[in-house]
């Protein structure tokens, strides 16, 4: 992968809130759900999200920044990136006991040189070799990207969810309040194995839509169609909520695009706490009802309804 700040298209001194904003407008652009077929748009999202993983993790950014570990997450350098300057060996090009490449070989073991760099188990001075090896940790296992869709009153609800991991285990998940397409969650030692441990599981999660219930950021809209005698008189009507169905009176007179709030009803708030359902009511008039038509024919409404339309 190459540079992670270039994958998500934002500047090396970006914040935390710039990074999570570019990456959720990739993630929805190159979604697979909404690039079936195209491998080129699979392979850029799983670059993204690995490139997300690195930037959030403060302590691989900073790693990254120094040039500690590549947009992978893997050394760069058994040698920490420093060669062999101040203090290591000498060139003597042409000197008395020069060896390959100009070093002396004047009191130098490359047994045990070779043995600190490589891990043997030899002779060891503590030399250059041996401590970057200790200096530099065996890289974990790559994480393990997945994409898991949720229905939308179990996000609401924050109901839990079960998913099948690579190993083919299965582990039940609890949804983060504040959930929204694109929020991840971070599975530790759930990825591949690796030296130095497992790399984790990043779970990218999807607010599947409904068939008529919208989000409106914390809060749920729903428009509900009520008869004109409901609204006439102003009955008790059931409405349906992510939770269950609840009653609610219709204000006596109700013309359509009238919205009541139902407080608590929304989706769960990062900070506690809910947001409230919006209920717009349309008054709904049958097509050809014969009695509704001889009872216009008897009443007149004498106001101007539009007189605020300068008609």
């Amino acid at each position: 992968m190459a540079d992670p700040y270039s994958t998500l298209g934002v500047a090396r001194t970006a914040s935390e809130a710039e990074i999570k904003k570019a990456y959720r407008t990739l993630a929805k652009e190159l979604h697979p759900d909404k690039n079936k077929g195209n491998a080129k748009a699979s392979e850029r999202f799983s670059d993204v999200t690995k490139a997300y993983d690195l930037l959030t993790d403060k302590d691989k950014r900073a790693r990254f920044d120094r040039g500690e570990i590549d947009g992978e997450g893997n050394p760069t350098s058994p040698f920490g990136g420093g060669g062999f300057g101040g203090g290591g060996f000498r060139g003597q090009p042409g000197g008395q006991g020069a060896g390959p490449g100009g070093f002396s070989q004047d009191n130098i073991d490359l047994g045990d040189l070779f043995e600190g760099l490589f891990g043997g188990g030899g002779r060891s001075r503590g030399g250059f070799g041996q401590q970057q090896h200790r200096n530099v940790p065996p890289p974990k296992g790559a994480n393990v990207a997945y994409r898991l869709a949720i229905d939308f009153v179990d996000a609401a609800t924050l109901s839990p969810q079960r998913i099948t991991l690579a190993d083919g285990k299965t582990i039940d998940l609890k949804l983060p309040a504040g959930i929204e397409t694109g929020t991840q969650m971070r599975l530790s030692g759930k990825g591949q194995p690796g030296p130095g441990g497992n790399g984790d599981a990043i779970v990218t999660l999807e607010v599947k839509g409904h068939r008529y219930f919208r989000r409106d950021g914390d809060d749920i809209r729903v428009d509900v169609p009520i008869t004109l005698g409901e609204a006439v008189r102003g009955d008790k009507i059931k409405v349906p909520t992510v939770d269950k169905p609840v009653f609610v009176t219709v204000p006596a007179g109700t013309s359509s695009g009238k919205t009541l709030r139902l407080k608590g009803k929304g989706f769960s708030k990062k900070g506690g706490g809910r947001g409230d359902q919006l209920v717009t009511l349309n008054v709904d008039l049958p097509a050809d009802d014969a009695e509704l038509k001889d009872f216009a024919k008897h009443w007149k409404d004498t106001r101007n309804v539009r007189h605020e339309l300068g008609v």
